[in-house]
């Protein structure tokens, strides 16, 4: 009996034990509450640890977002398309197929759709001619009707229907999408009066008040918020990646949604999440509000978007690179090669140029080139300002127009074994000696693991074409080449490398 009775004490205790953390909680935040509403002294002879400037501003803190909520979400729709099962050549289904194993870069960036697959899970064969169901969020930036949402939500559409927050369904078209920056114009016909948000003018501030709207499968909209975590994000989905982080948590089915700043005003299109798990981590990624706003606008006018083209090969300038350049700072972007008969070619611009800026404005990297040329139209004059060879030139050229596909080329050589180069722990060979290296550079017929070149990425079969800014074509110019440039005092030669995949510049130490 006693046994019982004190199992059922130590059971109540136990019960009561959580129950009495949450009221000294309780009390807890009473006791500050008290300090700060007091903040002068107080009836207990407590002084406020609060100080009036801080007592301030948490007065001014808005309360909450319902103002904001209740102005924007009528604007906030849900997209919903159908697909036919066939067309598997969608860029949308091959990349979030469920019954997928393949695991690409982007997968860990899980886009936030929602498909219902009629058939095909756990393995099982799908039937032909069947219609999937995607969906996703969009919302309207005109009263007549056009609304913005992801290209990945309707891409290869058989057909697309949007709800509004208050239930109303309507068909709309697609009338551009751009797969480049993940974004898509439709339309739905018939009204003049359909609430609408504007694009904010203004770049966010890192640690700014964001709000994400979305509205999935028709079931409402949902509203998350959090800050803008960081800027100018490459995830790895494309030459033109700029997203705004923000850990204002993105709802599944909220791909094409949009983020709003305090006023009201869109500075981001919600298109993916960072997600280990499959769920939210706090890790979402937008397309900022001035990108979207020019490639709107041209979807808009033309239904399609067009791109200036400066026709070169470039990659970042390391610090090595820059050491073996002469360059003071490590920004810019250094070419690797110019295409023929590219606007760059034809103004003389060559491979070791390294493009600093562009009409005056600093180029930080190779992104930062492509980004500000794409955003520019075909046939504009624009002036680069280039280093070369120590010193630094200006040169104008009129853009092209990018070029829906692009392949780069280059001359596959095997290695066969040659003179070796111990101090960059490579062998080589005249690249005229080996069968498919064609008649310029030397080839790399050995690599050392261990060696400064294997740890820069240099590779058997690749060809070294240029060595500190001259052409070679024996292992006798890359020795001179080599003396001269450590004999310099310099700590780093700069190789132009030549593989199958492409033309690249690597900065090798010489120590």
């Amino acid at each position: 009996m006693n046994d019982r009775v004190n199992s059922d004490i130590t059971t109540s205790r136990n019960i009561l034990r959580p129950r009495r953390l949450a009221l000294l909680g309780t009390v807890a935040a009473l006791g500050v509450a008290a300090l700060a509403i007091a903040p002068g002294a107080s009836p207990y002879g407590i002084t406020s640890l609060i100080a009036p400037a801080q007592a301030a501003e948490a007065v001014a803190t808005p309360p909450g977002f319902g103002d904001l909520v209740s102005k924007v979400k009528p604007a906030v729709i849900s997209v919903r398309v159908k697909i036919d099962q066939d067309n598997d050549k969608s860029a949308m289904l091959q990349q979030n197929r469920m019954d997928s194993d393949e695991d690409t870069p982007f997968d860990q960036f899980s886009r936030q759709f929602g498909f219902r697959f009629p058939g095909g899970a756990n393995g099982m064969p799908r039937q032909r001619h069947q219609m999937i169901t995607g969906e996703g969020s969009g919302f309207f930036i005109s009263a007549d009707g056009y609304a913005v949402t992801n290209n990945h939500v309707v891409d290869r559409a058989q057909s697309v229907q949007v709800t509004m927050d208050d239930g109303t369904t309507y068909t709309a078209r697609v009338v551009g999408t751009d797969p480049k920056t993940d974004l898509a114009l439709i339309k739905v016909e018939g009204k003049k009066d359909f609430p609408f948000v504007n694009f904010s003018d203004q770049k966010p501030r890192i640690g700014d008040w964001v709000v994400a709207v979305g509205n999935p499968f028709g079931l409402g909209g949902t509203v998350t918020a959090g800050i803008v975590s960081a800027s100018g994000r490459d995830i790895g989905n494309g030459p033109y990646d700029d997203f705004i982080q923000i850990d204002a948590p993105i709802n599944k089915g909220n791909s094409g949604g949009p983020a709003f700043d305090m006023s009201g005003n869109v500075i981001g299109v919600n298109t993916a999440i960072f997600s280990p798990s499959g769920g939210s981590v706090g890790i979402g990624f937008d397309i900022p509000a001035s990108t979207a706003k020019l490639v709107v606008a041209q979807l808009k006018d033309k239904g399609a978007v067009t791109r200036g083209w400066l026709g070169v090969q470039v990659q970042p300038v390391t610090s090595d690179m820059a050491d073996s350049l002469g360059l003071k700072e490590t920004r810019g972007a250094i070419v690797d090669n110019p295409q023929d008969g590219s606007p760059a070619a034809k103004a003389g611009i060559e491979a070791g140029d390294v493009i600093t800026a562009v009409n005056g404005t600093a180029i930080k990297d190779s992104r930062d080139l492509a980004r500000t040329i794409a955003g520019l139209a075909p046939g504009t004059s624009v002036k680069l300002d280039v280093f070369r060879k120590g010193g630094s030139k200006t040169v104008t050229l009129a853009l092209g127009e990018l070029p829906n596909e692009r392949q780069a080329k280059g001359n596959e050589g095997m290695g066969q074994p040659g003179a070796g180069m111990p101090r960059l722990g490579l062998s080589l060979a005249p690249a005229g000696d080996v069968q498919g290296a064609g008649q310029n550079g030397v080839v790399v017929t050995e690599v050392d693991p261990q060696g400064p070149a294997a740890q820069r990425g240099i590779r058997t079969g690749d060809v070294i074409v240029n060595v500190g800014g001259k052409a070679v074509s024996s292992v006798g110019e890359v020795r001179s080449e080599l003396a001269q440039a450590k004999s310099s005092g310099k700590r780093s030669v700069l190789l132009q490398i030549r593989s199958a995949e492409a033309t690249r510049f690597v900065a090798v130490p010489l120590a």
